[in-house]
């Protein structure tokens, strides 16, 4: 659908309301000398006139239009870009009333629903306080469950595959003197196996890593975590991590744990031999950035790492954040995290 310029808009408006005005004087003026019985001008000085006037009206027309379209232009940009700021996830911005008309009272109402979005957010992270106490008082129950989901996770990878390395090296043993060939695949086989036991372990060992920080903050306990993750793997990871103030415990756990399952999944998945992190606070919005170089997957169609990344995504959505993630096979995944903070932003 073809949309039109306001400005464009309203010099057609001014422009058509002057040559109307001009047309409608000039049969005024054009009827009263007919029927005058003495006109005080001529004929020719009436078209003369008239076409004076019709320029004025012209030259007054588009002057007038340009400038109440450039006004009402700016007015309208203006919200729209307040829009599109709350869309960005900045709640606390605010957008600076200018008159007393009805682009103002659209200004208050935007006003009032970003303050009620904000403190809608606030409740989000008073939430997630809340339900981060609970969960330290729900640490001795989630002690079994974790147990059982440990074991089922070791059944259903690792011991297979410690099976299937015992397989395949009692046949390598069977064969490495008849098909040197052979016994050699097969303990290539053996080797890739594994490789990938040992990255299903070291994920399993990572998740099960407590969440709480243990009194460190946020930079410190994501230091150590990294610090840990490359003495037991050979990741090569970069990170830069910003100290972030007057954060909320429940805060603090929640972002400590995504980067905690993001981990794991690269370690379990990605096949990856780069990981950035990246951990700053700009402004009124806290950013976290995790990306790595590994083989990637379709995201919407992959159901690989579908429970991990739900779980990020609803930690992030709890605490009133946006959440992004791209990946593509072969090149890697991308995840983009901004959850807004206390801060009052103003846009004139």
């Amino acid at each position: 659908m073809k949309t039109l310029n306001i400005r464009i808009w309203f010099v057609q408006s001014f422009l058509l309301m002057g040559v109307l005005g001009g047309l409608i004087f000039f049969s005024g003026l054009q009827v009263y000398i007919l029927f005058s019985p003495e006109p005080i001008i001529s004929l020719q000085s009436s078209i003369y006139l008239s076409l004076f006037l019709f320029l004025l009206l012209i030259i007054l027309s588009l002057y007038f239009g340009f400038r109440g379209g450039y006004l009402f232009k700016g007015r309208l940009d203006s919200l729209l870009t307040f829009v599109t700021t709350l869309r960005s996830g900045k709640f606390s911005a605010r957008i600076t009333k200018s008159e007393n008309d009805e682009i103002g009272l659209i200004t208050d109402e935007l006003n009032h629903l970003a303050q009620f979005i904000q403190d809608q957010v606030k409740s989000l992270q008073r939430l997630a306080d809340e339900k981060s106490e609970l969960a330290n008082q729900a640490h001795h129950a989630a002690v079994i469950e974790e147990r059982q989901r440990l074991a089922r996770e070791l059944h259903d990878s690792v011991s297979q595959q410690l099976f299937a390395l015992g397989m395949l090296s009692s046949a390598a043993i069977r064969i490495i003197e008849e098909d040197s060939n052979q016994a050699k695949g097969m303990l290539e086989q053996v080797a890739q196996i594994a490789s990938k036991a040992q990255g299903e372990m070291r994920a399993l060992l990572l998740h099960l890593r407590p969440i709480d920080l243990k009194g460190d903050s946020l930079r410190e306990g994501l230091i150590k975590l990294v610090r840990e993750l490359k003495e037991k793997s050979n990741l090569e990871i970069e990170m830069r991590i910003e100290e972030i103030e007057h954060l909320s415990k429940g805060t603090e756990a929640h972002v400590f744990r995504i980067v905690q399952e993001a981990l794991s999944n690269i370690l379990r998945h990605a096949h990856a031999e780069k990981v950035k992190i990246v951990l700053e606070r700009s402004k009124d919005m806290l950013h976290l950035y995790i990306s790595d170089d590994g083989k990637g997957f379709g995201v919407h169609a992959s159901k690989m790492t579908s429970f991990g990344l739900q779980s990020m995504r609803e930690r992030c959505e709890e605490l009133g954040g946006v959440f992004q993630i791209r990946s593509k096979e072969n090149e890697g995944t991308y995840i983009n995290i901004r959850i807004p903070v206390e801060e009052v932003l103003k846009i004139g």
